[in-house]
């Protein structure tokens, strides 16, 4: 098989002495989910081969097998370099979906519960001289309601907008050699205002943090800090001030040494902020014109088949007039978000919360703490704007949402990370939000323009009674001058790719038809002096699901051209 995904998945936290476990390992489906019990992890050879770190419903992973794999297991070899003999031995893996259970020489080292944010171990007191076993177990019960699977399928054929399921691995599996006395974590904080960074920092052991920032090779600001019980805050004065803006990255570098340990880093200088119904980004009006992208590959399901892959789907967006996107149903790897952080492209956090049963508050645990693991994961991207960890929550076979719920989610957020608007479910039944944003898919562009030509929200509310506090009776009321958005709208089929067609409401015609439908929607947005952004469905196909812009293989559809003027058109909220 071919060794795939070679680059260092994490750019934000990047060590030099790393081994990529990419490739080739033995796997075997346990169809029985009896394998524990059979002890699996203490043979010597699993039945099967897969390309990991494709999962195995893609053809990439060589096993495309894509029926319900509610558990499966990886097995391969892992020998230590003898010059890292003296070194602690952590192991990382990007994601695994859902519960994974990791052994070493057969015995059990960790478990990890949670499908999108990857997981490390220090698996040095368990490894032997020369060759030693890695034993992986994931297991994935899609129709679990107290996990959310985001848009995998819970039948067994993907249908309208559910796609195929996703199992076990599914993003690079690597062996770092770091010193016992090393960095953990950090956080930045830019301040344009003072030119400053502030950061916090997490360690392990005692020593001097020294933090060194330049930018374009040209040291800009240092500091350091002696570690007293494990944690440190401070800041960094800088000597220039370049701002991230959009389509203008302009990353600084950053160095952190702390005793022997050395990490590579980068961040970006820019403010968010709203002034009433308006997004400012470094203190100027900014309409957020975004796609919704799904993260989805023909060929590697929930991985990108290389690194070339990930930079053009930004590319083929703003080639279409877009400054950013909703990363919908699904939490994009680390090494997407670092080139939206490099091209300067604005995006929204989301979790991929679909098939959780919100009437039963017991489903909390079983996402609360992997989103909490996600904010922590991503809060140095510059280009994440906001944080969504629900989408669309509706009720549950006639029992109403939970509101607690949809609360705690909101308010937990918030505690972590003050610095980026929360928008706690999108598109209906908000409790708690510092948004209040619409998915409307209405085809009729007549009909549209009355809802969202309105002089104020409060009108549009009023009538829309989808969306009316009093006719609805679910949600928090609108509070006057909050920021508004149409987070979903158009979805309109235009299937070239014979994948079944699905899409909303009735298809245009032809391409003039779609052009114009495209145009009317999308004005009536940009000339709302209420609305701060729109988000159109979407940026390519998905298996069935053909209402992108481009084809499920990123060709264009359309002169991109016209859509690029359409979309760049300033907004009255601009003005």
């Amino acid at each position: 098989m071919e060794k795939m995904r070679l680059e260092y998945p994490n750019p934000q936290f990047e060590r030099k002495d790393w081994t990529n476990l990419n490739g080739e390992w033995e796997f075997e489906i346990d169809k029985s989910v009896s394998g524990k019990e059979r002890e699996l992890f203490k043979k010597a050879h699993l039945d099967g081969k897969i390309n990991v770190p494709f999962c195995p419903e893609s053809k990439l992973s060589g096993v495309e097998d894509r029926d319900f794999l509610e558990c499966v297991w990886y097995r391969r070899d892992i020998e230590i370099p003898a010059d890292k003999k003296g070194s602690r031995v952590v192991l990382h893996f990007g994601a695994v979906d859902h519960i994974a259970t990791v052994y070493i020489n057969s015995v059990e080292v960790c478990q990890h519960v949670g499908g999108y944010v990857g997981f490390e171990v220090d698996i040095t007191d368990y490894l032997n001289d020369g060759v030693n076993s890695l034993c992986v177990c994931a297991e994935d019960d899609t129709r679990n309601p107290l996990f959310g699977h985001g848009k995998q399928s819970r039948k067994y054929d993907s249908w309208r907008c559910y796609y195929t399921r996703v199992t076990g691995i599914w993003q690079t599996v690597w062996l770092e050699y770091v010193p016992a006395t090393r960095i953990k974590n950090f956080r930045v904080y830019p301040n344009i205002e003072n030119s400053t960074l502030a950061f916090t920092a997490e360690l392990l052991g005692k020593a001097t943090l020294k933090a060194v920032a330049t930018y374009e090779g040209k040291v800009v600001g240092n500091t350091e800090f002696k570690c007293v019980g494990g944690h440190v805050s401070g800041s960094i004065a800088l000597s220039e001030l370049h701002l991230w803006e959009v389509g203008e990255g302009r990353l600084y570098d950053l160095t952190l040494t702390y005793g022997e340990d050395e990490v590579k880093s980068y961040f970006g200088m820019r403010s968010l902020a709203f002034d009433g119904v308006k997004f400012l980004l470094n203190g100027k009006s900014v309409f957020q014109r975004l796609v919704l992208d799904q993260g989805f590959y023909p060929d590697g399901v929930y991985t990108a088949p290389n690194e070339e892959a990930l930079i053009n789907d930004i590319k083929i967006s703003m080639d279409a007039g877009f400054n950013g996107a909703r990363l919908h149903q699904k939490v994009f790897e680390p090494r997407f978000l670092y080139h939206c952080d490099k091209m300067g492209y604005m995006v929204w956090g989301e979790y991929g919360n679909w098939g959780i049963d919100y009437s039963d508050i017991s489903a909390l645990p079983g996402f609360l703490d992997e989103w909490l693991e996600i904010i922590e994961r991503d809060f140095n991207h510059p280009s994440i704007v906001g944080w969504c960890p629900l989408n669309e929550t509706w009720d549950v076979n006639g029992r109403k949402q939970d509101d607690r719920l949809v609360a705690s989610l909101y308010k937990a957020t918030k505690a972590v990370d003050v610095t980026r608007p929360c928008i706690d479910t999108s598109g209906s039944y908000h409790v708690l939000t510092d948004i209040f944003d619409f998915h409307d898919y209405n085809q009729n562009v007549d009909n549209f323009r009355d809802m969202y030509a309105k002089a104020t929200i409060e009108e549009t509310l009023e009538a829309y009674p989808k969306y009316h506090t009093k006719s609805a009776g679910r949600q928090c009321p609108y509070i006057h001058n909050q920021p508004s958005f149409i987070s979903e709208y158009g979805g309109m089929r235009w299937d070239i790719d014979n994948y079944g067609g699905w899409g909303y409401g009735d298809a245009p015609r032809t391409v003039e038809e779609f052009i114009e439908r495209y145009r009317g929607l999308t004005d009536t947005i940009l000339d709302n002096p209420n609305m701060f952004g729109f988000c159109y469905t979407q940026l390519y196909d998905v298996e069935q699901e053909c209402n992108g812009l481009y084809t499920y293989s990123r060709q264009p559809k359309f002169d991109m051209k016209v859509f690029k003027e359409i979309n760049e058109r300033k907004a009255k909220i601009e003005e």
